[in-house]
């Protein structure tokens, strides 16, 4: 069994949570956004748990980081994408608050584990750092990354 799996990672189940609710929220965007940016969101939200699993396919930490790195790109990306989706109106404040919160959420996740260098066995419960942050923790935090 490989001990490196993706799929141990409480930051890559949350991101595949993530993403179905981009798809959900996308689903409702205006016919004309089919190839523009509905599928943009869709992809820079897919990227985030995708480099999540290839870097833990790697070997090393430091190419693992290497796709936090590009996880954490993705996750600006879909944040340009969910602001202008926003200022369109194909989102209402409820969704687009949401979803931003849980992008935050992301972003710190993402941090803590490239400042810890690993997550695999590593003594951070990431998940329960996770559910527990809220917009002021993110706001305040040292890590602050918006």
């Amino acid at each position: 069994m490989d001990t490196r799996s993706h799929r141990k990672l409480d930051v890559w189940q949350k991101s595949m949570d993530f993403v179905v609710d981009v798809y959900r929220i996308t689903s409702y965007f205006p016919k004309s956004e089919k190839y523009g940016l509905t599928s943009q969101m869709r992809r820079a939200s897919v990227s985030i748990p995708s480099n999540l699993a290839e870097g833990a396919a790697r070997k090393g930490n430091k190419e693992f980081m290497h796709f936090l790195n590009i996880a954490q790109g993705s996750i600006s990306e879909l944040d340009t994408q969910l602001e202008l989706a926003y200022r369109l109106e194909y989102i209402n404040k409820e969704d687009y608050s949401s979803l931003i919160i849980y992008r935050s959420r992301f972003k710190f996740a993402l941090l803590l584990i490239i400042g810890n260098k690993s997550c695999f066995g590593c003594r951070m419960p990431l998940n329960s750092k996770f559910e527990a942050l809220n917009a002021r923790q993110i706001q305040n935090s040292k890590f602050r990354c918006f």
